[in-house]
Order: structure tokens, then sequence, then C-alpha cells
């Protein structure tokens, strides 16, 4: 594990993962800050238009181009893109006639897949590279194909066993090696599933966090917890030890949240985790939280408004630098304990300039 530490404060970084009495949501990570945004994109893939559906492949002409827009016009957005290291899904919908038997439908992919090594990125050098040349973008592990077999076709950890979970994850972290590309070691599981067997496989192969409850309903408020997909009970807003050398983020905004959402996230304090899909239409399925025109636009005038509203008081940064700098941040429990038992001065300033509501361009 020692040779996949990335970012400074090392040894502090180590210490803390590995101490199991600061388990629980962490409410303050970094000095001079009142709250954060992160962005993150799921299923990215080497698809391209001439595919079942674009995933990336496209480059610049696709998705991906769209992303550089956003981040063209708002220098201090940061995002983190979940790549599938061999992507095989086609559609999330099970289809096939065996899905009523029983026993085999269990056992059996109900869904079309694509074989093998299709869309292995070690096998798409184009896409790896534009991918490392992106600015201001992370790339962290989705999956390892994202389908399963089964009725519940995109979850693809579901019945595994821990060590079944961790050859699943050596074998992603070993395309991602051989193909040459940049990433941080988090995990965003497909289908939100992250089981203790997962969690535990986790910790074998070195992935220090992972992204997998989404709560976009739940009223916000520092005590918030997740009941919608993924992980149930973590803090919706706040990163939280699940386990000794674990942390978890959960996703609270999506293209359907209304923008007070977003700044009652901010108000409080809050990571705002903002969801996006690099697809907006997959056979069978919708991604509400697409990438299209409507939602780039959607949030092009959110991030507008966060910046006119608090200015440098947010800490626009991504999933994998947030769980970095809590080694910093956690290094001592009083200053912790100082920091969230009184309210910063800048959140105190940036309520004082909160206009009134506008409407989503939705």
């Amino acid at each position: 594990m020692d040779g996949w530490q990335f970012g400074p404060a090392q040894e502090l970084r180590r210490a803390f993962i590995l101490d199991d009495t600061r388990l629980g949501p962490i409410h303050w990570y970094r000095p001079g800050r009142s709250a954060a945004v992160v962005m993150s994109v799921d299923d990215v893939f080497p698809g391209t238009s001439h595919s079942a559906y674009e995933g990336g492949g496209d480059l610049e002409n696709g998705a991906l181009g769209r992303l550089l827009w956003l981040l063209e016009r708002h220098p201090q957005l940061q995002l983190t893109l979940f790549v599938t290291p061999d992507w095989r899904r086609i559609s999330p919908v099970a289809h096939r006639l065996w899905r009523h038997v029983p026993w085999l439908r269990d056992r059996l992919y109900l869904a079309s897949a694509l074989p093998k090594g299709t869309m292995d990125i070690r096998n798409h050098p184009d896409f790896v590279a534009f991918l490392n040349a992106m600015p201001r973008t992370e790339i962290a592990i989705h999956g390892l194909h994202h389908v399963n077999q089964g009725h519940s076709v995109s979850v693809e950890f579901q019945n595994q066993d821990r060590a079944a979970c961790a050859i699943m994850l050596a074998e992603a972290i070993r395309i991602f090696e051989e193909s040459g590309l940049r990433y941080v070691r988090g995990l965003q599981p497909p289908g939100w599933n992250c089981g203790l067997p997962l969690q535990q496989a986790c910790r074998d192969v070195g992935i220090e966090w992972v992204a997998s409850a989404r709560d976009i309903q739940t009223p916000v408020s520092k005590d918030a917890r997740t009941a919608m997909s993924g992980l149930s009970g973590v803090s919706m807003l706040f990163p939280e030890r699940i386990a000794p050398n674990l942390l978890h983020i959960s996703t609270n905004f999506q293209a359907t949240s209304v923008p007070e959402r977003a700044f009652d996230i901010i108000d409080a304090g809050g990571i705002l985790s903002i969801k996006a899909h690099i697809t907006k239409n997959v056979p069978g399925h919708t991604h509400l939280d697409g990438v299209d025109d409507l939602y780039m636009n959607y949030l092009d005038r959110l991030f507008e408004d966060i910046e006119l509203r608090y200015g440098d008081a947010i800490d626009w940064t991504t999933l994998g630098q947030l769980a970095t700098s809590l080694s910093a941040s956690c290094a001592s429990s009083s200053t912790l304990l100082s920091e969230t038992s009184s309210e910063p001065h800048s959140r105190r300033q940036i309520r004082q300039v909160r206009p009134a509501k506008w409407s989503r361009v939705l």
C-alpha cells in the first residue's frame, strides 16, 4: 500500500486513515473555506457515436467537449471522471427471455453486453491521452465492466464475496496502469451499491475513498443522513469515515435539483457534491443528469451564482483532493472540535450577501 500513497503529508494521512477512533462525519477539513463544491461524472468509457451510445469516445466532439466548455467557463471548477476500464453494458434493462426462468435468471446476463476487451481502455490510446490532457480533471474507478448477471444489470458488485470484489478491483487497477491513464484511488461503485465485502476489498487493494450514497431528496441540514441510492444512513453533506481506512462522500445534487438546494448545502458548510452521467440516452433508459447542453447551461448559471454569492469562501476541489486534504485537517482532534463548535466568520459573511431566489433553466 505504501507505493500507492499520493499527495502531501503522506505520513499524517496514513496515520489518520488507520485510526479507527475517528469514524463518522468530518465537518471541517480546510482552513479559510466555509464549504466546498465537487462535481463528478459517471460512466465514462471509449464508446463513440458509432457505438450503442457515446460515452466519451468522441472526445472534444462529444460529451467530453461539453465538459471542457464548462471548465473553460469556470476556471475554478474541477472534475472527477469515473471511468470504467472495460465497459461491457449495452442496455441497463433486462430483456432476454430467460429473465423469467428461476435459477437461470440469476446466473446469466439478462441484457445485451459487449464482449470483453471491446471497450478496454488499453485498446483506445487516443481516449486515454485525451483524458490525461483534460485540465483540472482527475480520474477514478467506476467498476470493471459495469454489468452483472441477474435483474440488477448495472449493479456490478452484488453478491460477490470480499475476495471476488478484490480480484475485480485489482483487474480494474491493472488496466488503468497498463493503459497509462493517470488516476486516483477512489471508487464510484456502478449502481451505487457498496456492501461490506466491497468495502473490505477496497482496503485490500488500496482504495481510500468511495462515493456510494446519492440523496437528492432529503431536506438539507447538518445532521441529514442519506436514504435514497447506495449506502443508507451516512452523512449527506459531509465526508464520513465508514471504516478505519475508507472515506465516503455522498452525492446530494443533480440536474433535477433546484438551485436553493445548492445554496442550503453551502450555507450549512457542507460539500455540494454534483453528479452527472456522461450519456443522456441509452437503450431503455434516460439519465436525467446526462451531460447535454441543457444541463451544462444550468450548471453554468448555478456556478456563476455561487461565485457571486460566496466568492473565496468556497473550495472548488475534487473528490480525490478532498480526501487527501483530510490528513492535515484531522491531525489534531482539538483543532477539529474547535472548528465545528463555532461558526467561521467567513460563513457569517456569505449569508449576508445571499440574494433572492432564481428559477432553474431546466
